[in-house]
């Protein structure tokens, strides 16, 4: 074979091999801008009843609105079927505009161009609603459902080993909620069993993972003369956070994110809960890499208590204000805003550092509208000098702090960032409720 023969022969799989790298830089690419595309639309929406709404997609999409007639007839385990009931065009410079009738739930089919399926949208039809935001802080104390596995350990028994005797029994997270069928009050009752158990073993009835489950351990006798597990255990958490909203019937929320243990990270299942006054007494400053903490006094005594605690959720802490707390209050009644209806831009928070209430004021400067993260779906920096000068920025007690906008509740802070204090995020207010 010629060398001009092998040179052209070389130069054809170069250029094979050159289209074949452009083909996957361009299909790596177009999957890239999809999923960026996918991101970019809710995976929900609310809108209001008898209003219209114009449901902004800075992307180039068509959209086809389907009403589900099953689940808006509320016929349980009927086959649902969708109906066709509007399709409209949809691109950047224009909105789409719909009139929610009385039905509770549609679907909007959303296609890039026209023609590439790109999601499927909730629409949930809510009624016009108004809350009340507080901004107090507020001390919280939570007992759990059972008693919380948080860790194992090896201890020294009388004959001078190291052994583990809930290795591999219990696990981290674990609620235990019996022993030998007896319920379990709480820590001290669960060590009490575990002692007096003379070696024998003991049936726990846990909750593992959400179902119950029963496992056999044997207690081993310490170096200390007392029967242990090698487990360490807690039943209650407590803290200081701030009191979002109340609505009109005296329910309230707070926090924006909810109360998860200190070592398993995991969400604290309650068997009940109360929040009680608090007075803030100091202050230490957020600086990068060292979040601020509000210093607070709590009385944890009936006659201090502001309400109950009846859930802790993702999105926050719930339960019912007493009513003679609820008329104290004083508070505006102030209409929310939904997600869609939040604006980058001048923002207001309402939190109590000094003595009052106040608003100070922050910019929205995101919206992650289809965020993985609930409790980030709002991205805000402090702006407010005084607050700055006073706390550094977001600190560890202001979660919950209704977070205002053209008049509106559209949410509360909920994190800090770790490196930079000035900034942090909060929950959407539709979230919360």
């Amino acid at each position: 074979m010629r060398q001009g023969d092998i040179s052209d022969i070389r130069r054809f799989y170069y250029r094979y091999f050159l289209w074949v790298l452009l083909f996957a830089a361009c299909g790596m690419l177009t999957i890239c801008v999809y999923g960026q595309l996918q991101k970019a639309v809710p995976d929900s929406l609310n809108i209001r009843q008898g209003e219209e709404e114009k449901l902004k997609f800075f992307v180039p999409v068509s959209a086809a609105i389907y009403e589900d007639s099953v689940l808006a007839s509320g016929l349980g385990g009927v086959q649902s079927e969708k109906t066709e009931m509007k399709k409209i065009e949809v691109d950047t410079t224009r909105a789409m505009v719909r009139k929610a009738n009385e039905y509770n739930y549609y679907q909007m089919d959303l296609k890039l161009f026209g023609v590439i399926p790109l999601k499927t949208v909730d629409l949930n039809v809510l009624t016009e609603r108004s809350i009340y935001p507080v901004g107090l802080p507020i001390g919280i104390y939570v007992k759990t459902n059972g008693v919380l596995v948080v860790d194992m350990s090896s201890f020294e028994n009388r004959d001078g080993m190291n052994v583990e005797p809930a290795k591999h029994v219990l696990q981290k997270g674990d609620y235990i909620l019996k022993v030998n069928e007896e319920p379990v009050g709480g820590k001290q009752e669960l060590i009490s069993k575990i002692r007096q158990s003379g070696g024998e073993d003991l049936i726990f009835t846990l909750l593992r993972n959400g179902a119950e489950t029963k496992v056999r351990c044997t207690p081993e006798l310490a170096d200390d003369g007392e029967y242990k597990l090698g487990i360490w255990i807690r039943d209650s958490a407590q803290g200081i956070g701030t009191l979002t909203y109340l609505d009109e019937n005296g329910r309230y929320g707070a926090l924006g994110h909810g109360i998860n243990d200190v070592d398993t990270n995991a969400l604290m299942l309650l068997k009940y809960g109360g929040i009680y006054r608090a007075d803030i007494v100091g202050i230490e400053k957020g600086k990068s890499g060292h979040p601020g903490v509000l210093t607070g006094v709590i009385s944890f005594e009936d006659e201090y208590q502001l309400g109950n605690v009846t859930e802790n959720t993702q999105g926050g802490i719930f339960g019912q204000l007493s009513g003679s707390e609820k008329n104290s209050l004083g508070l505006t009644g102030m209409p929310i805003a939904l997600k869609q209806e939040i604006r980058i831009g001048d923002a207001k928070i309402l939190c109590k550092i000094g003595e009052t209430s106040k608003l100070y004021d922050v910019e929205i400067t995101k919206v992650h509208y289809s965020s993985e993260d609930d409790n980030r779906g709002i991205v805000l920096a402090i702006t407010d000098q005084e607050l700055l000068s006073l706390t550094g920025g977001i600190v560890q007690g202001m979660s919950g702090a209704p977070i205002i906008q053209d008049g509106k509740v559209v949410g509360a802070v909920t994190h800090v960032l770790i490196n930079d204090p000035t900034r942090g995020y909060g929950i959407f207010i539709e979230n919360m409720l």
